[in-house]
């Protein structure tokens, strides 16, 4: 019999039972449609043998759906009260269990110790993510979990945006600069907020985001953490031209060697531009 998520009745009832409610402070909303989860597995690309880590995963209706479609399933969920009922969910379909926290994961050690896998250098991360911590948990797996080369993540439709802009799109930011460093990153789907329980009042996207064999701009010439000092300063204040937002951090003569227009702002450039114009300056820090 194909496994399935649960209703949402039997959602309140398995809540009640074990005397929990949905917590507003860790943002959970549980899908309660089948077709939901198995389009996010499908949408996920993952299949027979894929090591897969998802975080979040609450009572186990999308780690069903991965389980479905042969992967090797690492089910990662913070909520201590809601562990034992996923384990007794997943645990005899071959899921493995972990109790943390997502943005305090050792991402190396989580990683590594499923050496059962067939090619344990390349997972891939699924995930229903909360709102307050979708953005730092993708910007944490992609600095520090190399491993993971894909993610399907289930966010709030404006974070979705701001994962996937790209230059010029209103939602366009340093945080989609960081994405666009690391990895390619698309809008695949919309969810309505009628498939939560408790039902969001905002409708979510569906993001894949793809690792780049090699970043984006080479850390020989710009290492990482001045690229992103540089970034973050000109959206500090995107309003203004680039040679207003980044007075103080870049000088004259480093949009002159970039390339980069000075009269620009912070929307309008590319990962690549952000890489120039940041290269340029350490070449010629400002007075």
């Amino acid at each position: 019999m194909p496994l399935v998520t649960l209703s949402r009745r039997q959602v309140r009832e398995v809540l009640d039972a074990h005397g929990l409610a949905p917590s507003r402070a860790l943002g959970q909303n549980f899908v309660v449609d089948a077709n939901t989860v198995r389009r996010v597995a499908r949408l996920s690309g993952v299949g027979p043998g894929t090591p897969v880590v998802e975080i979040g995963a609450g009572l186990g209706a999308l780690t069903l759906a991965l389980v479905e479609t042969g992967a090797q399933v690492t089910a990662v969920e913070v909520d201590r009260g809601l562990v034992p009922i996923l384990r007794a969910q997943v645990e005899p379909h071959g899921v493995r269990v972990v109790e943390a926290d997502a943005l305090d994961l050792d991402w190396a050690e989580l990683l590594g110790s499923q050496g059962s896998t067939p090619d344990a250098t390349s997972w891939a991360l699924v995930a229903n993510l909360p709102y307050n911590v979708a953005v730092p948990v993708v910007m944490r797996a992609l600095d520090e979990a190399p491993a993971l080369q894909s993610m399907l993540v289930m966010v709030q439709r404006e974070v979705g945006e701001r994962l996937a802009a790209r230059p010029d799109a209103k939602a366009y930011g340093a945080v989609s600069v960081k994405v666009a460093y690391h990895a390619t990153a698309r809008v695949v789907g919309r969810v309505p907020a009628s498939v939560f329980v408790p039902r969001p009042a905002v409708e979510s996207a569906l993001v894949r985001i793809e690792r780049r064999p090699e970043v984006a701009v080479d850390p020989d010439l710009v290492p990482a953490a001045r690229l992103f000092e540089v970034v973050r300063a000109g959206f500090g204040h995107r309003r203004k031209m680039l040679r207003q937002s980044l007075s103080g951090v870049v000088g004259p003569d480093a949009f002159v060697r970039s390339g980069i227009d000075p009269e620009a702002r912070a929307e309008n450039l590319g990962v690549e531009e952000w890489g120039r114009l940041a290269a340029c300056a350490l070449e010629n820090p400002t007075p």
